[in-house]
């Protein structure tokens, strides 16, 4: 089985395109901290379908999430034309941590208390 689950940070904001045939797909990056003096890994991530168009707007820079898939092999040619090899992740599943970080604000609305009726003493059936 060729499985991964990559938890982390995203880095930038997804990036939602639309295949020609119609498809979204949303690109984005995921840092895995390997700890304390031991560097990052960057994990390229890709996510298809309605999944991608509903999850977009939650995939955004500082983000904490988890996500499961497989590991696909890229080739690609850098600048000087070395070959040069990515490990990328097709996204199966995306679990959001911790809500949305681009809103400071809370998301459910503050009232204030409604003020308590007062009553005379001779309102009082005892």
């Amino acid at each position: 089985m060729n499985n991964i689950t990559v938890a982390g940070s995203l880095g930038k904001d997804c990036e939602l395109k639309q295949l020609q045939n119609g498809d979204m797909i949303a690109n984005f990056s995921i840092a895995d901290s390997m700890g304390k003096g031991k560097g990052t890994i960057w994990w390229n991530c890709t996510l298809y379908g309605k999944r991608a168009e509903s999850l977009s707007q939650y995939l955004v820079k500082g983000q904490a999430v988890t996500v499961s898939g497989s590991v696909i092999e890229r080739e690609w040619t850098d600048k000087e034309g070395s070959k040069r090899k990515n490990m990328d992740v097709r996204v199966n599943d995306v679990a959001l941590q911790g809500g949305r970080r681009e809103s400071a604000e809370p998301q459910f609305e503050r009232r204030s208390p409604k003020p308590q009726q007062s009553f005379d003493d001779e309102d009082i059936p005892f």
